[in-house]
């Protein structure tokens, strides 16, 4: 009876999801394979990089598939466990992690790197699920902000350590799923608020942003002057903005590395630096801009062949997609991306658990981040900070940890009219 329930279950999985995930990771393998240079698509070989991605996605995809197999409130029950262990990983990387590119952030396990970050996404997920199924908190009083705020900060500090500001940076989408389940919208207005002063405090001086922000909460506690609540609000509001201008400042000049900092500035037009920072950017427009309408063709792609751009199989490999298959093959990679977003988000308002609801609502969320930031970043309205294409770009931490994200939704979906 159980077997059967089981084989029910495995048939209710929503297989239309999986075969957009075996479309995308398809698409990354021959994109892999057209960035490495001309000498190594001569001969198949399972020691480049696309023979190495052939293994991670057939893996992956092993992968994926066991954990249909499983009994879904296992996710649920272990979900401690498992964040308790992606915590305990990325403590181990400050310690005995390699460094590669000034980020201390991956564990050699022979020839492979492992890449905690990844993983910690996934139990994030679990564990915010399982908090708020649990508990049911309509985030409206400080205790239950602070322990979502709580289980989200310990895995973001911990990857800031290392320092990898773009994977640390995903872990804000985190913010959505609680905003559908009763974060106050206030919260969402503080975030863009934030993003709008990071960027005037380098285009405007600090003092003058000083004087713009009392006078403003000057005139709204005149229009307010009866209502104490506000007053106070608008008062610690204040407070935090102007702290937060200095605090810009001070994370700029002693936290960022020089590369990041150079980013920041070519992003908001403060240089230029075609040889230096700016270059990965430049390459990566010259590549998507030669594409045109339908592409060079595929091997076609002179600045993807010849390695014009830097980091060609990972962080930009929406460049090669959009050299040798232009504006069409952009529009369907991004049109997949859309498909499968927009798919996530359907599947997770029709759960009858608020356990698998948010852990649907944070899968989406996740991928939308590294995909608007990732596409952003080639296309240069976005700083380089150095996050992976899902399922598109080259890694194996990348692509199982995306795997597992997004086969234990599935089989939580696949679950929903039974115990989940």
């Amino acid at each position: 009876m159980q077997q059967q329930q089981g084989n029910r279950f495995f048939f209710n999985v929503d297989w239309i999801t999986v075969l957009i995930y075996i479309a995308l990771c398809a698409i990354g393998f021959i994109n892999i394979y057209a960035s490495v240079p001309p000498e190594q698509t001569a001969v198949f070989g399972f020691s480049t990089l696309y023979g190495k991605q052939l293994i991670y996605i057939i893996t992956g995809l092993i992968l994926g598939l066991s954990i249909l197999l499983f009994d879904g409130r296992l996710f649920n029950v272990f979900s401690p466990f498992i964040y308790g262990g992606t915590l305990l990983l990325l403590m181990a990387v400050l310690v005995i992690g390699n460094k590669v590119a000034g980020n201390q952030a991956w564990i050699a396990i022979g020839s492979f790197k492992l890449q905690p970050a990844e993983f910690a996404k996934f139990g994030t997920a679990l564990l915010l699920a399982r908090y708020v199924g649990a508990f049911n908190p309509k985030f409206r009083d400080v205790k239950s902000i602070m322990i979502a705020g709580l289980i989200v900060g310990a895995p973001l500090l911990l990857i800031m350590l290392q320092p990898d500001t773009g994977s640390a940076l995903v872990f804000l989408a985190f913010m959505f799923p609680l905003y559908r389940e009763g974060l106050s919208g206030y919260f969402l207005l503080i975030f863009l608020g934030m993003i709008v002063l990071f960027i005037a405090d380098f285009l405007v001086p600090t003092y003058i942003l000083i004087i713009i922000i009392t006078t403003i909460a000057g005139l709204f506690i005149y229009n307010n002057r009866r209502k104490q609540k506000i007053i106070f609000s608008t008062i610690l509001v204040t407070i935090f903005a102007i702290g937060y201008l200095f605090l810009i400042k001070i994370a700029y000049e002693k936290v960022l590395a020089p590369h990041q900092r150079s980013r920041i500035e070519l992003m908001l037009g403060l240089k230029t630096d075609n040889k230096g920072a700016g270059y990965n950017v430049i390459q990566s427009q010259i590549a998507i801009g030669s594409g045109q309408g339908t592409g060079r063709g595929f091997l076609q792609g002179t600045q993807t062949k010849y390695g014009y751009v830097p980091e060609q199989s990972t962080d930009f490999i929406f460049s090669t997609i959009g050299e040798e298959w232009g504006f069409m093959g952009c529009s369907v990679v991004i049109g997949l991306y859309m498909f499968l977003l927009l798919r996530l988000v359907n599947l997770a308002e029709r759960q009858r658990s608020t356990f698998s609801r948010v852990y649907g609502y944070s899968v989406a969320c996740i991928l939308f981040f590294h995909i608007f930031i990732n596409i952003g970043m080639t296309i240069g309205i976005i700083p380089v900070i150095g996050i992976p294409l899902p399922l598109i770009s080259y890694g194996g931490s990348s692509l199982w940890s995306f795997t597992i994200l997004l086969f234990i939704f599935l089989k939580l979906d696949s679950n929903r009219m039974g115990f989940i």
